[in-house]
């Protein structure tokens, strides 16, 4: 089996780390009190209703994640402006010759599948590919919409500034049920970006090694040394001098 040089390259800084796994638990949570919520189940009880409360309990929780939630994504986007290279809001915008060319490979070589003989440097992308890229763009107005509508739903009964600042939203959707129903569709459209994320980052973990998940533990990716002499990388953006060989997973079927 052929080896090929690799270096470490500190992509992901520790507050955008903190911010996924804040944001996944966040979402997690949010769906299953979300799914109470909207379906509450049937519970016969002979029991006082002050110790029976436990509903109450579901949406304080849901109120809550909601807040982490929002306060993650003002945090990320505030943090698009400082990051690294990688973070940057640029990063999320691959427009230009060279972003249009990276999103048809990554379709073909990545989504459909497509065998691919020679493979290009400028074609493995450090930080996010360009389809990524656009997804979590999608991603972002997803959560705008949960964001909007869930608050919209929780301005009349709200005590305090926040929630009340989306008390117009319900107009936008022509009532409460036209807000809860795009709160409701979003949601299976995050499940669904999830469901895809997860499943890409785990099958480039197998088919290149380059530690896609473990990246988002530590920081680092493993890139081909090449890779980084073409992008005119330096130690003051993350490079590790040590050489790493692996074997090329690429080859492995």
């Amino acid at each position: 089996m052929p080896t090929r040089n690799f270096k470490r390259v500190y992509v992901w800084q520790l507050p955008v780390r903190i911010f996924h796994w804040l944001n996944a638990l966040a979402i997690v949570v949010l769906s299953i009190t979300g799914f109470l919520i909207a379906n509450p189940p049937a519970i016969m009880s002979n029991a006082e209703a002050y110790d029976s409360f436990w509903f109450g309990t579901v949406r304080t929780i849901h109120f809550i994640s909601a807040y982490v939630f929002f306060g993650v994504m003002i945090l990320r986007v505030y943090w698009a402006f400082v990051g690294n290279k990688f973070e940057n809001w640029r990063a999320f915008l691959p427009v230009g010759k060279r972003g249009i060319h990276n999103f048809l490979h990554v379709l073909k070589h990545d989504v459909f599948l497509l065998p691919e003989k020679n493979p290009k440097l400028a074609d493995i992308s450090i930080g996010h590919n360009s389809v990524a890229a656009w997804s979590y763009i999608v991603m972002f107005l997803l959560a705008l919409v949960m964001v909007c509508t869930g608050f919209g739903l929780y301005a009349d009964n709200a005590t305090w500034w926040l929630p009340k600042m989306f008390s117009w939203v319900p107009s936008v959707f022509g009532g409460d049920f036209g807000t809860r129903l795009a709160h409701h569709i979003s949601m299976w459209f995050i499940l669904l970006f999830i469901i895809i994320h997860v499943y890409l980052v785990l099958y480039h973990d197998w088919l290149d090694g380059r530690g896609e998940t473990s990246a988002m533990i530590s920081g680092y990716k493993f890139v081909r040394t090449e890779r980084i002499e073409a992008e005119n990388f330096d130690l003051d953006m993350g490079v590790d001098e040590n050489f790493v060989d692996m074997e090329d997973q690429s080859k492995k079927k």
